[in-house]
């Protein structure tokens, strides 16, 4: 995943970590950020009427799925690989082919996802760098 390296610098390789990815989730306030993240996602899925039906296509309990979304979101912005040592590679569009994503979907994931970005992360530049990535791997996940 080289989509941050170009807006942020690299970090130095650490045993649970991938070398070739950026240092974005250092930069944006690490484990904590990336847990309130996750949190916020969901609260935003639960909270707002134009996310329901992605709700409910989310099996109960929503804290099993807001752990997999902090463990993936951990990896992907260059922290520790929690999901990969978990659950082995996110294969992320195979993981999601039993569901119907459409565009609708998609927005209604990204609404969710920008709002909790938003919420969380400090820097508007860090912001528009994860919002622009994370737009892009939402518009992969489409399989309708």
């Amino acid at each position: 995943m080289n989509w941050l390296k170009k807006i942020f610098s690299k970090h130095d390789a650490q045993q649970d970590r991938d070398p070739e990815q950026s240092n974005a989730y250092d930069l944006i306030g690490g484990d904590k950020v990336i847990r309130a993240i996750a949190h916020e996602f969901y609260q935003q899925m639960q909270q707002r009427p134009e996310t329901q039906s992605l709700l409910a296509i989310h099996r109960s309990p929503i804290a099993e799925s807001e752990a997999k979304l902090y463990e993936f979101l951990s990896g992907w912005l260059g922290g520790p690989q929690l999901y990969q040592q978990k659950h082995g590679h996110p294969a992320l569009r195979a993981r999601h082919m039993p569901f119907s994503i459409d565009e609708s979907m998609r927005d209604q994931w990204l609404i969710c996802m920008c709002a909790a970005v938003d919420k969380c992360v400090k820097k508007p530049e860090h912001r528009q760098a994860i919002i622009q990535a994370i737009s892009t791997l939402a518009d992969h996940m489409r399989n309708q």
